[in-house]
């Protein structure tokens, strides 16, 4: 495989062949809409959307970890939205100028795909409202802390 010239497209081909190949064949037509064409799924009927178990939200596309439900709250949007990336560096963001609003794309920095839209009108302590759709995500439970012996 070639090396790529885009540097969020990560500098290994290893990742093109994940996204491209193997890993597209494991993402429903919905995922594949969300994440590689820039769609939006309809409010209210995410899986996510009104989820509130304790764990960690992954990238769809990649297995990144991107959120902790600790940073989740209800904006009443209809989405998933959380306050915080779960790492600074799990998120990318790009300008967005579709539907001649301007707004700022949430992009997952590992392999690109679109998870949504972060605006400014979220909670503190970031002010932020990282709204993102349900068919980008998948969750991990958090798992009980085993007891001692």
């Amino acid at each position: 495989m070639k090396k790529l010239r885009r540097r969020n497209v990560y500098e290994s081909s290893a990742l093109v062949y994940y996204m491209g190949e193997r890993k597209e064949r494991r993402l429903t037509s919905e995922q594949k809409h969300i994440l590689k064409e820039k769609g939006t799924e309809p409010a209210f009927t995410g899986k996510y959307w009104n989820h509130h178990e304790a764990g960690v939200y992954y990238c769809a596309g990649c297995g990144m970890p991107l959120f902790n439900s600790t940073t989740k709250f209800d904006s009443g949007t209809g989405w998933p939205s959380f306050f915080a990336p779960a790492d600074t560096k799990a998120i990318k963001e790009n300008e967005d100028k579709i539907l001649l609003m301007k707004r700022v794309e949430a992009k997952c920095a590992k392999c690109d795909g679109h998870l949504g839209h972060i605006f400014t009108d979220g909670p503190k302590p970031t002010g932020l409202r990282y709204c993102i759709n349900s068919a980008a995500l998948e969750f991990k439970k958090k798992s009980a802390p085993e007891k001692k012996r």
